[in-house]
This record gives C-alpha cells, sequence and structure tokens, in this order.
C-alpha cells in the first residue's frame, strides 16, 4: 500500500465517522483508482512530509479543489454528480477525470495551499473557555490571538450563540446558533466582552472577497449544507465586521503580538487560541510559539493574565484534546474532548484556582 493509498483510506475514515458518506466514498474511490490524472499525480507523488489527516492533508486539498470547481460553475459535468444528486462510481470517477483534465492548473494551484474550513462549530469550544475566563476574571475584557485563523471567522465567535445544558453562551440574540450535543459539565456562564481580535495565518482569506469566500466553502463537504448555511451566514456577518489576519508566520507574529503593550492601562485577558491548526505548523515556529508563549506566561499578572488554548488532534480517540494553559501561575487543565467538527463537546470545567 502506498503511502498515499494510505491517506485516502485514512481519510475515508475520517470522513465516514464525520457523517458525510459522500467524502467516504469519494476518499476510498480515489485509493483505489489513483492516479486519476497526472499533474496532481505528480505534485502528491514528490510530497515530502506527512500527508495524510494529521499532517499536509493532501486528500482533503484535493477534495476541496473539485468542490471549489462544483461550486464556482467551472465543471457542470462534475456538478451533475456531486450531491445532491446520486450516480454511479463509474459516473462519478469519468466526471472527476475529465473535469481535472480540463482544470488541470486550477486544481494544480489549489492543492499547493492548505485546507483552511473555518469550522464554525469548533466555536462551541471556544465559547465556554471564554466565559470561564470572564467568570474568573470578571474585571478583565477580552484580547484574542488565533493562531491558523484562514478567514478569521472564529475571531467573531463571542457574536454566535452557543445552546447547550439549558443555557446560552455567548450572543443570546445571534442568529448563528450552536447547538452540539453536550457532554460532561454544564458552562458556567458569565458575559464575554472582547476589546480587540486579531488573528494570523500564512495564507490568510479575507471571507468578503468572492475568490477567498470560495476557498472557505470549498472544503465543506457537498453532502453537508448545513455547514453551508452556517458558513455563509458566518461570512455575511464578516462583511459587517471584518475580522483582521495578518500573513505571517504564526510564531513570529505572536511573539510580536505578546511583546506588544496593549490596552496598558487596564486589566485585560490575552486568549491566544487555535483549533486543528497546530498540525499545519512547521516543527520550528511550534517550538518558536511554545517559547513565546511561555515568556509571556512568566510576565503574567492577576490584572493581565495570560491564556493558551488548543483544541487539536492527539495520539488518543474520539476527536481532538482541548487543553489549556493559564499564567500567572502556569495552570494546565484538561478540558477533555470535542469532535473534530464540533458536532459533539465532551467538557470539563477548570477547577477553582
Amino acid at each position: 500500500m502506498t503511502a498515499l493509498r494510505a491517506a485516502f483510506l485514512e481519510q475515508a475514515r475520517h470522513c465516514a465517522g464525520l457523517d458525510s458518506p459522500f467524502m467516504a466514498r469519494l476518499m476510498t474511490l480515489a485509493a483505489t483508482h489513483w492516479p486519476l490524472d497526472d499533474r496532481v499525480a505528480g505534485q502528491f507523488a514528490d510530497w515530502e512530509g506527512e500527508i495524510g489527516p494529521k499532517g499536509a492533508s493532501l486528500p482533503l486539498r484535493w477534495a476541496g479543489a473539485l468542490h471549489a470547481l462544483v461550486l464556482s460553475g467551472r465543471a457542470p459535468g462534475l456538478a451533475a454528480v456531486y450531491p445532491p444528486q446520486t450516480c454511479t462510481d463509474a459516473a462519478l470517477l469519468g466526471a472527476i477525470r475529465s473535469a481535472m483534465e480540463q482544470e488541470a492548473a486550477f486544481v494544480g494551484a489549489w492543492v499547493q495551499s492548505a485546507p483552511q474550513t473555518n469550522e464554525l462549530r469548533r466555536a462551541a469550544t471556544l465559547l465556554p473557555v471564554a466565559a470561564w475566563l470572564a467568570h474568573r476574571f470578571p474585571d478583565a475584557p477580552l484580547i484574542l490571538s488565533e493562531l491558523g485563523a484562514s478567514g478569521g471567522l472564529n475571531l467573531l465567535f463571542d457574536r454566535f450563540a452557543l445552546d447547550v445544558a439549558g443555557v446560552t453562551l455567548g450572543a443570546v440574540n445571534s442568529s448563528l446558533r450552536l447547538a452540539p450535543e453536550w457532554r460532561g459539565d454544564a458552562p458556567i456562564v458569565a458575559p464575554i466582552t472582547v476589546v480587540e481580535r486579531c488573528g494570523v495565518d500564512i495564507n490568510p482569506l479575507d471571507p468578503r472577497s468572492e475568490g477567498d469566500a470560495l476557498r472557505l466553502l470549498a472544503y465543506l463537504w457537498p453532502d453537508q449544507p448545513d455547514r453551508m448555511r452556517r458558513t455563509k451566514a458566518a461570512i455575511a456577518l464578516a462583511h459587517e465586521t471584518a475580522p483582521q489576519v495578518a500573513a505571517a508566520d504564526a510564531a513570529l507574529w505572536l511573539k510580536a503580538r505578546l511583546g506588544a503593550e496593549m490596552h496598558p492601562q487596564a486589566p485585560v485577558i490575552h486568549l491566544v487560541y487555535h483549533t486543528i491548526a497546530w498540525q499545519y505548523f512547521p516543527a520550528q515556529s511550534q517550538a518558536q510559539a511554545r517559547e513565546a508563549l511561555e515568556a509571556a506566561g512568566a510576565r503574567a499578572t492577576q490584572d493581565r493574565p495570560l491564556a493558551w488554548f488548543g483544541m487539536e488532534a492527539d495520539s488518543n480517540s474520539p476527536g481532538a484534546a482541548m487543553t489549556l494553559r493559564l499564567w500567572p501561575g502556569d495552570h494546565r487543565f484538561d478540558l477533555r474532548r470535542a469532535d473534530f467538527h464540533g458536532r459533539w463537546v465532551d467538557w470539563r470545567t477548570p477547577k477553582p484556582m
């Protein structure tokens, strides 16, 4: 079994587990019939490093390119066999081969960039963290710094509503509502006030741009229209309040941001976070970001605490691990786990310090 075939099959299992039978089918067909063209096959064959779901995610890059062709109207033949349409495997493979041949340059350029989804349901982990911090430090509003922010839609998480365990967190009257299956502790409810928000991405997207909005939508899975509707609602929100995302290496940007004196006259909580993004950072960037956070943590005070939250894949399952570090004191909290797409959250409220 080649590494690429194994990556497609691993991604197929993930897609099946994340309620996307079409994507599981697409990944399995690719594993069975690859190569489907010469150009992308050559690009993928020369790829260095981890190519599967815990690395460069080549299968998702390829699938995103195909979905972009459908959404943009560039491949009507492919659209005719994509959800909600149904077809045979042979018809789907034929349409894929035809689209990849006709749009070889588009697909080849598309797969050069890492997947960017801005999965909004991951905000179901950000809201309880922010509410707990707001409860713990009631006189300090939040500064947000998101690593791997893509289009910055999850920088607006305080403007979403999370309805779980009989309570609502975030913007109570928001039209963008999240209601995952909630397990574990009920979240602490507290008003969340954000005074500054900014993110970083090596290839940031502007959701107000037609091309960048296409990239955000294309990485949603074709048989999950609810995710499409939610993301379109968030894109509309971004037209009202444009999230700021810098184009830079995450570690270098973070070091500079942590070193800047923001809102010096008032207490603030600085919340640094990332959701299914850390794995895409080079090892050197991961090490430098960790070093910058720990150095800033050593300078943190009760009036200006620093929090570092991550929702990331690890060696365990199901889902992703949720972890929180809080300074001063370098307190470490295991917040349990969450589904990669935020369908469920198994939440553990941090114990009082």
